[in-house]
């Protein structure tokens, strides 16, 4: 089956005044692989400034916004129609079939980068020891299994608790509080992969809802993990699941620092705030059954947790009057 989903991500930056300028990158592009198709995207920011795509070292694709006049708001809406094939999954349900994964040497760079400690993924956390120890989580001779079994422990374990954490909380914030949001179980996840020696990165994107009604959605972070006869494969532990094809993957790095939706700089005496609106509907009429695209994350869910706003950085940015289509 193949899901085809509708999103509108809306960031509003606010000025208690004026400000000279803005400069800002922005991740709000969904990103194409062998499950995903982007029908359309458009980029619209008012006011108007300068606009340009670039593609990242991990292969997303993102954009630089500039404005050098003076402007007292910052609003950019970024809406998307996108389709989402469900992956393959083993008889039992429990993940992917083995499909012809991608060929890659367990030396290649892009592997043992996602085996390396990151700003937010530490593997060698003396807190993730302890944390692994209380909990007596340990790694099976199957991994995939081992992955499964360690999301479903990280849901059971953990609180969702908007406000618990900051954008930039380390690990050690939820795994002392039990308390947490999808990018931090998302880091959690990643960091104890790496620690078993599995390639694990960072996925950031939206969860659509299970209905047509569509509906406030939000941002959303899960993890992926590189195993050799399957590629990468998806798994949300925020919400104790494999991914599907409700999850619509924006881009990837090797934890959020590296792919928040936005960043950037005002310049100015002023202090700014930030209001997010993510809105993503099922187009229940544009769902078809058709063969999976590829393999590359996968399918199988069992319980939901309430999605979360991926944390933005409040520095200021964006373009206006323009409008981007994708091309």
């Amino acid at each position: 089956m193949t899901a085809v989903h509708e999103v509108e991500h809306e960031l509003v930056y606010g000025y208690d005044q004026p400000v000279l300028g803005s400069v800002m990158t922005l991740f709000v592009r969904p990103g194409e692989s062998g499950r995903q198709i982007l029908d359309d995207f458009t980029l619209e920011t008012s006011p108007a400034g300068t606009v340009s795509e670039f593609v990242d070292g991990f292969g997303n694709r993102g954009h630089f916004f500039t404005r050098h006049r003076p402007h007292g708001e910052l609003r950019i809406v970024a809406r998307s129609r996108v389709k989402v094939a469900r992956p393959v999954t083993h008889p039992n349900g429990e993940g992917p079939s083995a499909r012809a994964a991608p060929a890659l040497s367990p030396n290649a760079p892009e592997l043992q980068l996602m085996l390396r400690s990151s700003r937010f993924v530490q593997p060698r956390s003396p807190a993730l020891a302890r944390f692994l120890s209380t909990h007596g989580i340990e790694r099976e001779d199957e991994l995939l299994r081992s992955l499964r079994t360690l999301a479903s422990r990280l849901f059971e374990i953990f609180q969702y608790a908007p406000g618990a954490t900051a954008a930039d909380s380390p690990i050690d914030r939820i795994l002392e509080t039990g308390q947490g949001v999808c990018q931090d179980y998302t880091h959690v996840m990643a960091s104890v992969a790496r620690l078993w020696g599995i390639p694990a990165r960072y996925a950031s994107g939206y969860l659509a809802p299970d209905s047509s009604k569509g509906g406030p959605g939000e941002s959303h972070a899960w993890v992926e993990c590189w195993l050799a006869e399957l590629g990468w494969v998806g798994l949300d532990p925020a919400n104790d699941c494999i991914c599907d094809d409700r999850h619509v993957r924006v881009a990837v790095g090797r934890d959020y620092a590296d792919v928040p939706p936005s960043r950037g700089i005002f310049y100015g005496c002023s202090t700014s705030t930030l209001a997010t609106r993510v809105a993503v509907t099922r187009d229940e009429h544009g769902r078809r059954s058709e063969a999976p695209f590829d393999f590359a994350d996968n399918s199988s869910q069992r319980s939901k947790r309430p999605c979360d706003p991926i944390t933005s950085s409040s520095a200021p940015a964006a373009s206006s009057g323009s409008r981007l289509p994708w091309g």
